[in-house]
C-alpha cells in the first residue's frame, strides 16, 4: 500500500530504525517510528490534519523539548515519562532532544469531516483548535499502545476494531462526555419516508448508519437519535424488522428450501439465517413456517 505523506517535516539527526509503520482507518491514520538520535537532533513539523504525538519509549534519560515558536522558550518534558502534544492543523511544532539516544513515537493524524459526522454537535471545533503541549494521559497511553500493536501486526484484526480505537482516542483527548438523555426531536416525514423506503429497497444487504444520515441530511448521532424518537427503535432494529417481514413473506409464499431463502435474505449461511430469524420471532424459520399452515 502507497501512503501519501501527512506533514511536511525538516529533521536533523533521526534515522528512523526499521522502517515507517502506518495504519488508517475511518477517522485517524497513524505513523509509528521507531528513531536513533544524533546529540543534536532537532526538526520542525506541520501537518495537514490535526495530530496527536506520543511518546511510547525511550525517554529513562534525557529530555525531549518542544515549542510552537523558534523564538520562544522549549517546553521539556521534565516529570513526563510519556509525553503527548495535540497540535492543529496546519500549527507548526518545534522539537529537539537533549541526550536522547533512541525514541518510539506515535503520531495520530484526525480525519475532522469524519469524526464530525460520527459525533455530531458533541465535537467543539474551538477546542479542537488550541494545541496542548507536553501532558499526559493514562487512557491515551493504553489505547495509542494499542494502535501502535496494530501498525505493526502483519494480519490486522478487523476495520472496526481500529476505528473503536479512533472513537475512543478522540473521546478521551477531547473530554467528549456522555449527555444526559433528552427529548430528542424526530424526522421530519419527508426524512423518515426516504430512510425507510430506502431501507425496503435494500432490505436484503447491511446499510451503514452513515448511509441512513447522509439521506436524512444530519450527522450520524443526530439521526439516530431522531430516527429512534420516530419510530421507537435504532435504524439496525428497522432494518432486520424489515428484513425479517420479507423472510416471513417467502415463507409463505414460495417453495423455496429454508437455504435458499436464507441465500436470498442476504445470509452468510442458514444457521446465521435461523439464529437471527429465532432472535427476533422466538422460533426457528421451520418451525414458523409449519405454524402458518
Amino acid at each position: 500500500m502507497t501512503f501519501q505523506p501527512r506533514m511536511n517535516t525538516k529533521i536533523n539527526g533521526f534515522t528512523v530504525v526499521g522502517g515507517l509503520q502506518q495504519r488508517s482507518w475511518d477517522g485517524i491514520a497513524a505513523d509509528l517510528f521507531s528513531v536513533d538520535c544524533a546529540a543534536d537532533a532537532s526538526g520542525q513539523y506541520e501537518a495537514r490534519d490535526p495530530r496527536l504525538f506520543i511518546v511510547l519509549d525511550g525517554l529513562k534519560t534525557g529530555t525531549f523539548n518542544v515549542k510552537l515558536d523558534p523564538q520562544s522558550k522549549d517546553l521539556g518534558n521534565e516529570g513526563v515519562a510519556n509525553p503527548m502534544c495535540y497540535v492543529p492543523a496546519g500549527m507548526p511544532l518545534w522539537s529537539r532532544l537533549d541526550k536522547v539516544k533512541h525514541i518510539r513515537h506515535i503520531d495520530l493524524h484526525f480525519n475532522v469531516k469524519s469524526l464530525v459526522k460520527r459525533f455530531g454537535e458533541d465535537v467543539d471545533l474551538g477546542v479542537m483548535a488550541q494545541p496542548r503541549l507536553m501532558f499526559s494521559d493514562a487512557r491515551i497511553l493504553a489505547l495509542a499502545n494499542l494502535v501502535a500493536g496494530e501498525c505493526c501486526n502483519p494480519e490486522p484484526l478487523h476495520q472496526l476494531y481500529g476505528e473503536s480505537l479512533a472513537i475512543s482516542v478522540f473521546s478521551v483527548l477531547f473530554d467528549i462526555k456522555a449527555k444526559a438523555e433528552r427529548k430528542r426531536s424526530k424526522l421530519a416525514p419527508w426524512q423518515l419516508r426516504r430512510v425507510t423506503d430506502y431501507l425496503e429497497e435494500n432490505w436484503m444487504r447491511p446499510i451503514r448508519l452513515q448511509e441512513l444520515a447522509e439521506l436524512a441530511g444530519l450527522s450520524q448521532s443526530h439521526f439516530g437519535h431522531a430516527f429512534k424518537a420516530s419510530t421507537g427503535m435504532p435504524p439496525h432494529q428497522w432494518q432486520m424488522s424489515v428484513r425479517v417481514r420479507r423472510i416471513e413473506e417467502m415463507l409463505l409464499r414460495s417453495n423455496h428450501s429454508l437455504n435458499h431463502i436464507a441465500e436470498l435474505a442476504g445470509f452468510a449461511d442458514q444457521a446465521h439465517f435461523t439464529r437471527v430469524f429465532r432472535q427476533h420471532t422466538g422460533v426457528t424459520p421451520a418451525a414458523w413456517q409449519r405454524a402458518q399452515k
